[in-house]
């Protein structure tokens, strides 16, 4: 069954994360005030609506209580953050992912049930440095202390294998979601498609297992 996903304020880092869930295979409903984000990001989730996610009433009409993870992106915006957090924890989502612009926010978002808490701007220096000193890393978004996502070269030893041969799941904790070849051709992969020279990998899986990938260049 796929991920049902809450996004909550579409600015850059809510818009970018949303689709990238989206492209993913997540279900996304995408929430914003401002009508001219919504029409925007429209296309490219299941569902965009334009609303004032710290409206108590309106945020229960949504079923929100049915997702089974929520990202709250208004970090601008501190009472609203701290809202809509309090409100996705008190109806029942599992993991409720805030966004914070500083050290006091983040304790605030933590006190009252954050499961995690991120600072885009800050993390992005720690993806920018991984990709300029990695020759295989392409991007990378850390979804959590330990779970993360790749885009990554397939290393030299994947080349003429399939995903049955390098069995990446058992080996390293790790999922295949998508791979580009050099047509910039995305496909899903099965167990019995090759490696060619040249195709990106799109991995989830453990922090750790990432890195031993990484290093095999």
């Amino acid at each position: 069954m796929k991920k049902q996903v809450l996004v909550v304020g579409l600015g850059r880092f809510g818009t970018s994360l949303a689709k990238t869930l989206s492209m993913l295979g997540c279900q996304v409903m995408a929430i914003d005030s401002r009508q001219e984000n919504v029409e925007a990001l429209a296309d490219n989730v299941t569902q965009a609506l334009q609303m004032d996610a710290s409206d108590e009433q309106a945020f229960k009409q949504i079923g929100a209580g049915n997702f089974d993870v929520a990202v709250v992106a208004t970090g601008g915006d501190q009472n609203a953050s701290v809202i809509v957090t309090l409100m996705c924890k008190e109806v029942g989502i599992p993991l409720v992912v805030a966004k914070a612009n500083s050290e006091l926010h983040a304790k605030i978002l933590y006190k009252i049930g954050a499961d995690k808490v991120v600072f885009p701007e800050r993390d992005m220096g720690v993806r920018v440095a991984r990709t300029l000193f990695s020759q295989s890393v392409l991007d990378l978004i850390e979804l959590t202390d330990d779970y993360s996502i790749i885009e990554i070269r397939a290393p030299k030893s994947w080349v003429g294998k399939s995903l049955i041969d390098l069995d990446l799941r058992s080996r390293f904790n790790l999922n295949v979601v998508a791979i580009k070849t050099k047509e910039d051709v995305f496909t899903v992969p099965g167990g019995t498609d090759v490696f060619q020279e040249g195709d990106v990998v799109v991995l989830i899986g453990n922090t750790r297992s990432i890195e031993r990938v990484e290093k095999m260049g």
